[in-house]
């Protein structure tokens, strides 16, 4: 097997929201839509990402009234000073400022009208030497 992309599927109560999200803040198109439905995309390495309406048929029975929840969607990324400054002076809002971890993770999260967490890491030179 070759696995030739990688999509994460999210279930939302707003398409449109989270669609709005990612586009205008994140860089993602649109490849597709249709009503309850959105396919995003970068020219990059993130993943693309599809957008399901919550209660669609598409979803398994046991699973249609599920939301996205108790995940982070993750971007390594670099120059995540300005990344931060830049969501800020867009007015995205914050929900947790940019940290460093003793380890050499540096991150911030952003938070999607449909509570889609959205985490900024870039990886540096640990400040603490980690143990062998």
């Amino acid at each position: 097997m070759q696995i030739t992309a990688s999509t994460l599927s999210l279930t939302v109560d707003d398409v449109a929201a989270s669609q709005r999200f990612f586009t205008t803040h994140i860089g993602y198109t649109e490849q597709a839509a249709a009503e309850g439905f959105a396919a995003l995309s970068r020219d990059d390495a993130a993943v693309d990402i599809v957008l399901l309406a919550r209660g669609t048929e598409v979803l398994p029975a046991d699973q249609r009234d599920r939301r996205a929840s108790g995940l982070i969607v993750a971007f390594t990324t670099t120059g995540i000073e300005d990344e931060e400054k830049r969501l800020r002076a867009e007015g995205v809002d914050i929900t947790m400022p940019l940290r460093e971890e003793p380890w050499g993770e540096r991150l911030f999260q952003v938070t999607d009208p449909n509570g889609v967490i959205v985490q900024f890491v870039e990886w540096v030179t640990p400040s603490v030497p980690t143990e062998a």
